[in-house]
């Protein structure tokens, strides 16, 4: 009977060490789901004490995606993904160099985590810039040529970086003296709910997912909802976009992020119908003689009144929008030192742009809404 006992319990004991060596096993080999589900320039994939980060669009076009590990204390990386870039999360500083990346971390309340940043004469957030004006964030100089002698000063935990090609020797030099870097393609992304999904990136480096998927849900939600709103529109006012630089007028091509918000607002954007999600290229003669009577014009933000506009080029004027003074920008909300607030905040708050734009278009659709980046032109 005891003999019998001792193989029972053997039995028990070993049917046991095995279910735990395959729950281990499914923890750290089993592909679980994406997290992301907008963006399609990177995803998430988290497994037990880690998480993987793909970074697969940087830059248009790119051939080569990228993998970082984010590992949590005591969690237990695979040999088969040791090559990567390995970083241990929560981190407590960072280096970003886009002011598109500190929106998601003022949303995620980890300002204070930032330690460096190139240019910051461009930053607006009013929290960020106390920390510059405390002497707690330092300037890095040019993003193409980040300072690296304060950066290996600074040893921040990350660098979150980003290239419009394959070509920036500084962060391949920064990597190679042992700092860690992360590509950030977020201003690739084509759809507006896929730059602000970037939060998720983010939300990782702190072990703060939830936290980061709440806020997306949000703005998700309050996206979807505006457009919803935005149906019920009788009428589908004709839009100009942009305005003239160095003899060329830029205007968003027809599948870019700002004619698609133009479209969800239930406006009739007039170069629309155009392929592409850059910018198109064309004459003053060519807008002139398509956009002449336009209602609306949404400016690229670079004037702030009417005269400003009439003082560069007399033949502004000539335009129905302009005459019936329905022109407007977002060049009013500026930072501190002159940093234009929609270029750092816009990217991650699409739902506010949309209902900005369809306040200005169909303003009987959302009464005692005021704008928030968008202004008329006096």
């Amino acid at each position: 009977m005891k003999t019998f006992c001792n193989a029972l319990f053997l039995g028990t004991l070993s049917f046991f060490l095995v279910q735990c060596k395959n729950e281990t096993k499914s923890e750290t080999t089993i592909s679980p789901k994406n997290e992301i589900h907008y963006a399609k320039g990177f995803s998430i994939e988290n497994y037990f004490g880690y998480s993987v980060v793909t970074v697969k669009n940087p830059w248009p076009k790119a051939t080569k995606t990228y993998t970082y590990i984010l590992k949590e204390k005591n969690g237990i990386v695979p040999d088969s993904l040791k090559q990567n870039t390995i970083i241990s999360v929560p981190i407590k500083t960072i280096v970003v160099t886009s002011t598109t990346h500190i929106p998601s971390l003022e949303m995620l309340d980890e300002v204070n985590t930032i330690v460096g940043f190139p240019h910051c004469d461009y930053i607006s957030s009013e929290k960020v810039r106390a920390r510059i004006d405390a002497g707690n964030l330092k300037e890095l100089g040019n993003n193409q040529d980040l300072n690296t002698e304060v950066l290996l000063d600074l040893q921040p935990n990350v660098i979150i970086g980003y290239g419009i090609d394959n070509k920036n020797p500084t962060l391949d030099n920064l990597q190679k003296s042992g700092l860690k870097v992360m590509l950030n393609g977020d201003w690739n992304e084509e759809n507006a709910l896929g730059k602000a999904e970037w939060i998720k990136f983010f939300g990782a480096l702190y072990v703060k997912q939830k936290e980061a998927t709440a806020i997306f849900t949000k703005i998700e939600k309050d996206y979807l909802k505006t457009i919803a709103i935005a149906k019920m529109a009788k009428n589908k006012p004709t839009v100009l976009a942009g305005d003239m630089f160095e003899d060329r007028w830029y205007l968003p091509k027809g599948t870019s992020w700002g004619s698609l918000l133009l479209k969800q607002a239930n406006g009739n954007y007039l170069w629309q119908e155009t392929s592409g999600t850059g910018s198109l290229s064309l004459s003053f003669e060519t807008v002139f003689e398509k956009a002449k009577s336009a209602d609306i014009w949404i400016t690229s933000g670079q004037f702030s009144s009417l005269k400003e506009m009439t003082d560069v080029n007399l033949h502004y004027a000539k335009f129905d929008a302009f005459k019936n003074k329905n022109v407007y920008s977002f060049s009013g909300k500026k930072g501190k030192t002159g940093g234009i607030l929609y270029y750092e905040l816009a990217p991650n708050r699409p739902d506010i742009v949309l209902k900005d734009i369809v306040k200005i278009l169909h303003p009987e659709l959302l009464v005692g809404y005021q704008p928030f980046f968008f202004e008329k032109l006096k």
